[in-house]
């Protein structure tokens, strides 16, 4: 990120530095670094250490082993530079010699979404997917200096893992907003194998590859960052060379809430603030998303997150509550805009996890039940 762009985000920057996560555990995460012309990084498997980094020598100037920092030194083998800041610690200047120039900087993103946090602010968990790409921002005037050029955004490609040769088969194309938004891309070049496509107003187009064997794609257009590299094995799709895998256990999926135990009861001065708790994924955490409801002797109401205050429900019950999303990490915190009212209470979590599977309510961890006096 240019530092004129570093100027205009300092106040938000300052709050999200104050709230980033305390060092996480080592663990296997995936990272890619796309330079402006070529791959820097593969998609490569590493697993994080709790060794901290230092990139200039000097007393203080660290990350975690476990952060974004520790995993893009592992996978580069410290072939990374960056220069210190006292409010954002290390800005990224160069990558296995990539070292792009004003306004041209590397973005990061983790699970497909644009991180809020720097390299050594961002803490990593089980399964998270890191990306750098060079992206651009011709600064706007201040206050805000917003970029006056469009967005280069990452793009996702999405291929069969099997395909008969000399068959056509389908392949789709998305952008990512910072959100994590996908939407679909026209025009994106998909190639490999020999062959090439370019891809309709709905992202997707049709490829026949004649060989058999095991053919890379990848998806590529104008300012845009290119796609990781997606792999498809061309041949008799019916073959049995191949066994089938041993079963396994389904992927652990669970949710805990640990800042309030069920039937807990508060004096009003002490009523919580701040909801904690854990998560267990073993498929990786997609979205966490929490319920607040109170009932006070027949008045009911519900948080809700848009908009950082609680509403009234027209009807009491949980389930009539709104959920709201607190992040994606393994340990999660939200505070609230002030400590909770008389009433009776109901938390329930609620966690996604990369399959699509989703957690179900059990009271006493994912929900519970708890008194304001």
């Amino acid at each position: 990120m240019p530092r004129t762009r570093l100027t205009g985000l300092l106040a938000a920057g300052l709050l999200l530095i104050a709230a980033a996560p305390a060092a996480a555990a080592p663990a296997t995460v995936t990272l890619r670094v796309e330079g402006k012309t070529d791959t820097l990084v593969p998609r490569t498997s590493v697993t994080t250490t709790t060794t901290a980094v230092n990139k200039d020598g000097q007393a203080g100037h660290t990350c975690t082993g476990t952060s974004v920092a520790g995993a893009l030194e592992v996978a580069t083998g410290g072939q990374w530079t960056a220069t210190w800041d006292p409010n954002f610690k290390y800005f990224l200047t160069g990558i296995k010699g990539e070292t792009p120039a004003t306004p041209e900087f590397f973005s990061l993103w983790i699970n497909g979404k644009e991180s809020q946090l720097g390299v050594c602010d961002a803490e990593l968990q089980q399964g998270d997917d890191v990306l750098f790409y060079v992206a651009r921002c011709d600064a706007g005037p201040p206050p805000d200096y917003a970029c006056t050029n469009p967005p280069v955004r990452p793009l996702e490609l999405t291929v069969p893992s099997t395909a008969a040769a000399g068959t056509p088969f389908s392949v789709k194309v998305v952008e990512l907003a910072p959100d994590g938004t996908a939407t679909p891309t026209e025009g994106a070049t998909v190639s490999g194998g020999g062959a090439s496509a370019t891809t309709g107003a709905d992202g997707t187009t049709t490829m026949t590859l004649p060989a058999s064997g095991e053919v890379v794609l990848r998806a590529a257009k104008a300012n845009r960052a290119r796609s990781a590299s997606e792999t498809v094995r061309v041949g008799d799709v019916a073959c049995s060379c191949v066994p089938p895998p041993p079963p396994t256990r389904p992927p652990a999926l669970g949710g805990a809430i640990t800042s309030i135990r069920e039937q807990q009861s508060f004096a009003r001065r002490r009523a919580p603030r701040t909801l904690r708790g854990t998560v267990v994924a073993d498929a990786g955490v997609q979205q966490i998303r929490l319920r607040l409801t109170r009932n006070d002797r027949g008045r009911c109401q519900t948080f809700d997150g848009a908009r950082e205050r609680f509403v009234r429900l027209s009807r009491c019950g949980a389930t009539r509550g709104r959920w709201f999303a607190v992040g994606d990490r393994a340990q999660w915190s939200y505070l609230l805009p002030a400590r909770l009212g008389r009433g009776r209470w109901v938390l329930d979590i609620e966690v996604t996890d990369r399959t699509g599977a989703r957690t179900v309510l059990a009271r006493g961890t994912s929900r519970v039940v708890f008194f304001v006096r």
